[in-house]
């Protein structure tokens, strides 16, 4: 009997399927060793030796696995192919004194029954420079955490923490705040004609431009009167006319990084689930007649966009038979990865494009079907032809003065057909120009001026963080989605309209780290740690030298900080809100989801409530007020004032403004390619107006 063991049960029930009876698959749930909670757990004396422990509640596991490998001719680690994967291996070599040198070690990126087979046929010892490398992210992470955080403890808040990564991501969450709040919004103005050309009576949009090779830029309604008045009564013609073809090649497949940004962009789902679904679809799913378990998708943890020829090859026989010939490129498509990407895996693609999404959507829940589809699709894109557009360019003359209007036109979908990353469709239909002619004229319907304002950057969502912080080098795809969850669970930042807003605490902390480790924070280092830690995986840098060459300048700045950093008082907020259980004034804190109130008798008092903001509109069923509440999950959504005795509920903001068709209130809404608007609070009437894509 041969003994697997892997870290999850879904994981270990679906490899079990494959494998047969003579091979008996257990989980560890996860590591089973870990450096211990309770103090530092680091040699810093002795070449930064860790001391590990058996995690609390997991010795009973640990023993069952001992006792399997004792009965077992070989043991099997097939735990996930990458560097947490490795060390929980060499750490089960350890526990169960197996050599590491021996070949233990099966490694694969899906869990089909052939990538299984395959795997188990050429097994390896363990790769340990990947064990290194791993071991000094952990102990960088563990000194930095467990030096610092005492200190934040002490000074400011209990319970607060810092972590080499987790910190760098508030500094530029609280960063972008600073620029949001120095902005000065500068006035602009456009002016947008609709025009009507005579052949077929096509009406079309042009905005105005300037003078013959000079482009005006508008900043008064001063001057967009007068040029509005020298506009008067002036004949339309089309001045040129200029069309040029473009190819439009597809993205690459997924990596965790642009999976988590899609998934959030289309999907809605936050970063935490779109890796816990995916993790669903990578372990295996019953689905077919049989109701054999199946991985639906390969590794999700990966910066890579490499694809297997196997994968290639199938992928290109789909498009032929489904979708024709023509919408294949002469060349199986290569994608380069960013540098530091780890080329041994695979982009995010599902391990068979036969397997359709529609095909198996019984088999899934709502939200697998979801990201599966998402996954297949992009994949499959990604192997297709380039999309064919036809670009026109159109300058209107009036008088001395420029319109232009700028139009497209697919001529060939090619990938497109599949999968659009961005907004691409709506964008060709709305932009599409009527058939026109150089000296045609034209017949002006209207002029509109509109004012505007520029807008200052815009706050990170989780996706825009996830994407600033991989195009900097911080983090990998494994700590994405903990450090956002983490962020968020301090307080240091609260997530609102789905974005992040940095708190007061955040601005503290980040502020007396620029203070005393100003590497800790500081956006660059934090990429060349990063880059170090490659290179000890790649067997170029030792974990020692590493580790050395960050602990001394660090050590002589925490002495420094342990001296001279000043206790900070956070004065709670106080309200004429009384408690309803001791009388006491309630005070506003800040929680993950954002204000809330509580009792200043704590621990005593535990009294909680929401915080009541109030958005000026009016219940239409009790004339309450609406106001903001949470639910328990944390998603805002807006409530009567009078609830229970009012039910009333809405997750659209209600606004002061009414309805033109049936005077009901309007609300914020979202629209069809993230275009915010508003709509009818009374869905039976179906009033909406579109505005801007949002950012």
């Amino acid at each position: 009997m041969y003994l697997v063991i892997v870290e999850s049960p879904a994981k270990a029930r679906t490899i079990g399927k494959y494998l047969g009876r003579q091979y008996k698959v257990k989980a560890s749930i996860g590591h089973l060793v870990d450096l211990p909670k309770s103090r530092l757990g680091i040699d810093l004396e002795n070449g930064f030796e860790p001391k590990y422990i058996t995690i609390r509640g997991k010795g009973k596991i640990l023993k069952e696995l001992k006792e399997a490998g004792k009965k077992a001719t070989q043991v099997f680690l097939a735990t996930d192919p990458d560097r947490e994967g490795e060390a929980i291996s060499w750490h089960l070599c350890k526990s169960l004194g197996i050599n590491e040198n021996m070949p233990c070690r099966v490694e694969f990126h899906e869990i089909t029954k052939e990538a299984i087979k395959k795997a188990f046929s050429r097994p390896r010892p363990l790769d340990m420079n990947r064990v290194e490398a791993q071991q000094a992210r952990r102990i960088l992470d563990r000194i930095v955490g467990y030096t610092i955080s005492p200190l934040l403890w002490e000074k400011v808040r209990r319970g607060l923490s810092a972590g080499r990564v987790q910190s760098v991501a508030v500094r530029l969450i609280c960063d972008r705040e600073k620029e949001i709040e120095a902005f000065v919004p500068e006035e602009y103005w456009t002016i947008e004609g609709q025009f009507k050309e005579p052949k077929e009576g096509n009406i079309f949009p042009a905005k105005f431009y300037g003078k013959a090779g000079t482009k005006f830029n508008l900043t008064s309604e001063k001057e967009v009167n007068k040029v509005l008045q020298q506009l008067n009564g002036k004949n339309y013609k089309i001045l040129e006319v200029q069309c040029q073809e473009r190819r439009r090649n597809p993205s690459p497949p997924f990596t965790t990084s642009t999976l988590q940004q899609e998934a959030y962009r289309k999907l809605g789902f936050s970063t935490k689930k779109t890796m816990i679904t995916a993790q669903q679809l990578y372990e295996g799913i019953e689905v077919g007649k049989k109701g054999e378990p199946v991985g639906l998708i390969t590794y999700m943890r990966t910066d890579a966009t490499f694809i297997s020829p196997l994968a290639r090859e199938e992928a290109a026989k789909y498009i032929g038979s489904v979708f024709g010939e023509a919408y294949l490129p002469e060349k199986p498509r290569v994608f380069t990865s960013r540098k530091g990407a780890q080329e041994a895996h695979e982009a995010i693609r599902p391990t068979s494009v036969t397997r359709e999404p529609d095909e198996i959507k019984a088999f899934l829940t709502r939200d697998q079907y979801k990201l599966y589809k998402l996954i297949w699709s992009r994949f499959l894109a990604s192997q297709m032809e380039a999309a064919l557009i036809e670009q026109v360019k159109v300058e209107i003359g009036a008088g001395e003065y420029i319109f232009k209007a700028i139009g497209s036109n697919i001529k060939f979908p090619g990938f497109m057909i599949l999968y659009i990353e961005d907004d691409d469709e709506e964008k060709e239909k709305e932009n599409r120009l009527p058939d026109l002619t150089k000296d045609e004229k034209l017949e002006l319907l209207s002029l509109t001026p509109s004012q505007h304002f520029t807008q200052p950057p815009p706050r990170f969502t989780e996706a825009s963080l996830v994407k600033i912080m991989e195009n900097k080098g911080i983090g990998r795809p494994s700590t994405y989605s903990p450090i956002i969850e983490t962020i968020l669970s301090r307080g240091y930042v609260i997530k609102q309209e789905k974005v992040l807003k940095p708190t007061e605490l955040g601005f503290i902390v980040v502020e007396i780290l620029k203070n005393f480790f100003p590497e800790i924070i500081d956006v660059d280092f934090t990429a060349q740690m990063e880059d170090m830690l490659d290179k000890v995986e790649a067997g170029e840098l030792s974990r020692l030298k590493v580790l050395s060459d960050f602990f001394a300048p660090f050590n002589a700045r925490l002495n420094v900080a342990r001296k001279e950093m000043e206790k900070i008082e956070l004065q709670d907020e106080e309200t004429e809100e009384v408690c309803p259980l001791c009388g006491k004034k309630l005070v506003k804190k800040h929680g993950r989801f954002g204000k809330f109130l509580a009792c200043p008798g704590f621990p005593e008092c535990r009294y909680t409530a929401q915080v009541k903001i109030n958005t000026g509109v009016k219940c239409p069923l009790c004339e309450g007020d609406i106001i903001e509440r949470w639910s328990r999950k944390g998603k805002k959504f807006y409530g009567c004032s009078n609830y229970p005795a009012c039910k009333f509920v809405s997750w659209d903001k209600p606004l002061e403004k009414r309805c033109p068709k049936c005077g009901y209130f309007l609300v914020e809404s979202t629209f069809r390619g993230a275009r915010r608007g508003v709509r009818c609070g009374n869905k039976e009437c179906g009033y909406q107006e579109t505005g801007e894509k949002g950012g």
